[in-house]
């Protein structure tokens, strides 16, 4: 027979002591969501008839998680992050505001101040030149009326050939594969790079023993993430997923969403390679454009208050 208290009287009062409603210090607003999560946490427990085995079995998890510095990548593959994305969409319905680019997750991988060019840049710095394809990026920023927005300023951030970020991944150069672009007078941008590969979590962290546990795995498609800001306009964070890729519609982070997926076309004229200032070995052509929604606040301007790195 299951056993609940956590509906009492006295227990209700013992969360309430934990969550810090008996003082006066501190904030309210933390209070009233750590409330909710103890009180989830204990219906849980209660509902499941969690074991203290289990219990501190998932307590370790999470201390190597953070330990680890794992949880950017386990909550995407528990859906939280995309679930917020989900949210805000639903809110931006109700409020009436559709159309433009999707957004979709961040991820934990971003660097501020990426070095920032006007109109073009390169963003490899040539390591992989004997390993990876060459990569030709460009398109064009609009507003909702599908006018280009020139000004704007396109973040660009993705992994090398072997899945890893430069910062992170301490063998490349620093911002290799991250630039800011800003958009010229015709809102469009350009970007020499490679092309990315997918990866994925790392097979003996904990964020995968998790994803294991439950019969799931940790791998993403290729992909390119992008911030787009501009004045008056409200920040895009979003994705281009590349074309082809086996886990483009089975991303462990769920990122991959209708309207974000490029296709790299592959070139192989010596002539047009020359042209692009190869050496005649076949490159790669993405073509992709963003759209705008208008800011409804000058909070709408601005990205998430997240921590990053570079801050």
């Amino acid at each position: 027979m299951t056993v609940k208290i956590s509906h009492t009287l006295e227990v209700q009062a013992l969360f309430k002591e934990a969550a810090g409603f008996n003082n006066d210090q501190g904030s309210p607003r933390l209070k009233q969501i750590m409330l909710r999560l103890i009180t989830d946490a204990a219906k849980v427990i209660e509902d499941l008839e969690v074991t203290e085995d289990e219990f501190w079995i998932a307590v370790d998890l999470m201390n190597r998680v953070g330990k680890h510095t794992e949880f950017g990548l386990l909550l995407p593959g528990l859906s939280l992050e995309h679930f917020i994305d989900l949210l805000q969409d639903a809110k931006d319905a109700q409020a009436g505001l559709t159309g433009g680019t999707p957004r979709t997750i961040e991820g934990p991988l971003y660097v501020a101040n990426a070095p920032l060019s006007k109109g073009e840049a390169r963003m490899d710095d040539g390591s992989e030149d004997d390993v990876a394809t060459p990569l030709f990026i460009e398109g064009v920023v609009r507003d909702p009326a599908g006018r280009p927005i020139a000004g704007a300023v396109v973040d660009l951030w993705h992994a090398n050939t072997k899945g890893t970020y430069s910062f992170f991944d301490q063998s490349q150069s620093a911002f290799n594969l991250r630039r800011r672009i800003e958009t010229d007078t015709e809102g469009r941008y350009r970007a020499r790079s490679i092309i990315p590969s997918g990866y994925g979590l790392d097979p003996d962290g904990p964020a995968q023993e998790c994803l294991s546990a439950i019969g799931r795995h940790g791998q993403r498609p290729a992909h390119i993430h992008v911030f787009v800001c501009a004045s008056g306009y409200r920040h895009l964070t979003s994705q281009i997923n590349l074309a082809g890729d086996a886990y483009l519609w089975d991303d462990f982070a769920y990122a991959t969403r209708p309207g974000l997926v490029g296709e790299a076309l592959i070139n192989d004229s010596g002539e047009a390679s020359r042209a692009r200032g190869l050496d005649g070995r076949p490159f790669a052509e993405l073509t992709f454009d963003f759209q705008l929604q208008v800011a409804q606040s000058a909070e709408d301007e601005q990205r998430s208050h997240r921590p990053r790195m570079g801050q």
